[in-house]
């Protein structure tokens, strides 16, 4: 299973004709700040924390998302780890997928109800702030990405998502784990229980487009449209968390 979800991640790199998503940036693009020189995970044993962190040639969460005013169609930036872990590992229920820790800015909606990101007190309002997302990513050819959050039916499925999901028919969560951008680097600190005590997996650092889906049943409801760069080049997971 780990070798052939590697192996639709290449796929979807290695596609040159990607259709650009409605609300996409053009800018996005040729951004400095989306193409990605280095993807870290560091595991500190003293404090029994990992930091993940990617590096980019320009300055790190600076390009965002233009809000269009609605939910249908709202863009989100992302830079994103794709891992090796198991859907278990991170709180959901054992699924199929690859386990992605995304980092997202999206200015048109709030899917973090539990945290308060700009510290006014308004939880419902610090959509764009950078935030993070445990996802489960599936194969998904309608959108130009190839990739797109796993979806359920709530009226047929019974689907068991971390106490932190933000309500919504997919298998997303919101953990609230702190993230900081400085200069190159954006980072992230989770706490090995949170990953169930896993130090000893592989991932990759990709910067990405996505678009929200409300109204067109033939579209995900979470689609990738578009790959910036990717810090290995093919998307292998090559990398292994540091101690």
């Amino acid at each position: 299973m780990k070798n052939l979800l590697i192996l639709m991640l290449i796929s979807v790199i290695s596609c040159k004709s990607f259709s650009q998503g409605e609300n996409e940036s053009t800018a996005f693009k040729n951004s400095a700040d989306l193409k990605i020189t280095k993807a870290e995970i560091i595991h500190d044993g003293s404090l029994e924390h990992l930091v993940f962190s990617i590096t980019v040639k320009g300055t790190a969460g600076q390009s965002l998302p233009t809000a269009v005013g609605q939910l249908d169609g709202a863009p989100v930036l992302g830079y994103v780890f794709p891992t090796n872990l198991q859907s278990t590992d991170v709180g959901f229920e054992e699924t199929d997928g690859i386990v992605a820790l995304a980092l997202t800015s999206h200015p048109d909606f709030d899917d973090t109800p539990l945290w308060d990101e700009n510290f006014d007190k308004n939880y419902a309002n610090d959509g764009i702030i950078w935030h993070p997302h445990w996802v489960v990513l599936v194969e998904d050819k309608r959108v130009s990405g190839g990739l797109a959050v796993k979806q359920f039916d709530p009226e047929k499925d019974k689907v068991t998502l971390p106490p932190t999901n933000p309500g919504m028919p997919m298998y997303m969560d919101s953990p609230g784990f702190h993230v900081v951008t400085q200069g190159k680097q954006i980072k992230v600190v989770v706490p090995t229980y949170r990953v169930g005590g896993k130090t000893d997996f592989n991932f990759d650092g990709v910067a990405a487009y996505m678009q929200v889906n409300a109204s067109k049943p033939d579209l995900p409801m979470l689609g990738v449209y578009a790959v910036y760069s990717v810090a290995s080049g093919d998307l292998s997971l090559p990398y292994t968390v540091q101690k």
